[in-house]
């Protein structure tokens, strides 16, 4: 049986929450990188996935679009046993928030400081940046709060919440470092890199991250420029 293929790109933080939770599934893909540049990827995209984004899965002709279902459709469909959100009604309902605050109030603002770096210096909004560094400063300081006292961010189980988490946490910090008084954000973040399957994707992405606009800001673990 062919295997389920995922289009995506591995510098992408979209891309790299599905490719996490694969991982931790044990769900192997046919990985086929995207080019948005080329008009035959973007058309495919169109074809497959209703907003025409990346990541989107394709499983025997089947297409699942947008991370959080991609991932409910690995753990429902072709997972071999591990789960990543609980049987538990209550307990999936933690991990469906906390995976959809990493979304909006992580990844979107890290997205929006990546979005005015790549304009032109003279065309770039001081205030929509500062917005958004507000907003991941507010989101850390939440974030802090539901970590005491946890190991993952819905719980003690690594869950769709953490795979979330980690891309969006690793780009939003090379643009707003955790303050040093978010004792359980900075914790729970080294926590989330020595996770394997994080590790994992983190590292396949390295050859990738020359082209992250906000690569100053990568600790020198996983990126160093260039001479």
């Amino acid at each position: 049986m062919a295997l389920p293929i995922l289009h995506a790109h591995p510098l992408s933080s979209c891309c790299q929450k599905v490719l996490i939770a694969a991982r931790v599934l044990g769900v192997a893909l046919d990985e086929r990188m995207v080019n948005l540049g080329d008009p035959a990827d973007r058309a495919m995209l169109h074809a497959i996935s209703p907003a025409a984004k990346m990541p989107a899965l394709v499983d025997q002709g089947r297409a699942v679009a947008e991370t959080s279902i991609i991932i409910e459709y690995l753990q429902q469909h072709l997972a071999t046993g591990a789960r990543l959100i609980p049987a538990d009604a209550d307990a999936a309902l933690a991990v469906r928030f906390w995976d959809r605050f990493s979304d909006f109030y992580v990844m979107t603002p890290m997205q929006a400081l990546t979005a005015e770096q790549l304009k032109p210096e003279s065309g770039r909004s001081e205030d929509a940046a500062q917005t958004a560094r507000s907003r991941l400063l507010e989101s850390y300081a939440a974030m802090n709060r539901q970590l005491e006292g946890r190991t993952w961010l819905a719980g003690e189980g690594f869950s769709m919440a953490d795979c979330a988490a980690a891309p969006a946490l690793f780009y939003a910090v090379a643009y707003v470092p955790v303050p040093g008084t978010e004792v359980h954000l900075l914790a729970y973040f080294e926590r989330l890199m020595a996770h394997p399957a994080v590790a994992a994707v983190v590292d396949a992405a390295r050859p990738w991250f020359k082209y992250f606009p906000g690569r100053a800001g990568l600790s020198g673990r996983y990126y160093t420029p260039e001479a």
